[in-house]
């Protein structure tokens, strides 16, 4: 078994699990469906390839929030293109400033193959909508013989520079990992993010298990503090006692 891990940030973020009418909501972190899109994508698949689909969404996912953003609400204007009347007013929602790094677990074969697809893309990657491009490459590393929980464990912290510095007085960080969740686990969520079908005409997704959990992680911005130097061994009080004797 391999991992394809990913870097996912950019100005704007948008992943969404649910969405009703005009009003487009985001998650606090990438979705599965959202980067099973993404490789696909890279990969040149078609949307009504439901078979090559079936074989990238039992991949395994986890997301680590390297970096949580801020969340953002736009308005957007729209009219019709023949008649000009005014189309309802859409109500979006972002992630600003937001890092994560993805990760998908499965045969060493596939993640090559889509580790290769994401260097030379058939299309271009977005970080969830086509409006959110990426503001780096987003294919990080593919670890060998390892598991989900282990790679996103070892890849280093990945915020910005300015934002790892108001962590500078700690040595390690802890960053939540949201992961699919193994056979029986306790505590698991359910989110609607499994996907079945992109076809335009049909699209469907079902549920899968998410779990909760924490990993900790080295800060590179760290500094070291008066708590962590050598105290100097120096008594003011000795040449007191040196003179009186």
């Amino acid at each position: 078994m391999s991992v394809l891990t990913l870097r996912l940030a950019g100005p704007l973020q948008a992943w969404g699990a649910s969405a009703r009418f005009a009003r487009r909501t985001t998650e606090s972190a990438p979705t599965k469906s959202g980067v099973i899109g993404m490789l696909a994508a890279a990969r040149g698949m078609d949307r009504s390839d439901d078979a090559a689909l079936a074989r990238l969404a039992q991949l395994r996912f986890g997301v680590r929030i390297d970096q949580p953003g801020t969340r953002i609400r736009d308005f957007q204007t729209a009219h019709h293109g023949d008649t000009g009347k005014s189309m309802p007013l859409p109500e979006r929602y972002y992630l600003a400033d937001a890092v994560f790094i993805a990760a998908v677990e499965g045969q060493d074969a596939l993640l090559e193959e889509l580790d290769a697809a994401l260097h030379h893309p058939v299309h271009a990657p977005y970080l969830g909508r086509r409006s959110c491009p990426p503001a780096h490459p987003v294919q990080l590393s593919l670890h060998h013989g390892t598991g989900l929980d282990q790679a996103l464990e070892a890849e280093p912290w990945q915020a910005a520079a300015w934002y790892r510095t108001q962590r500078r007085r700690d040595a390690t960080v802890s960053l939540t990992v949201l992961r699919e969740a193994h056979a029986d686990e306790p505590g698991a969520d359910l989110l609607r993010d499994q996907p079945l079908s992109f076809a335009a005409a049909h699209r469907q997704h079902a549920l899968r298990t998410v779990v909760t959990t924490t990993v900790e992680v080295p800060n590179p911005s760290a500094r070291i503090t008066s708590a962590s130097r050598p105290i100097p061994s120096h008594d003011p009080f000795a040449a007191v006692e040196e003179e009186s004797a």
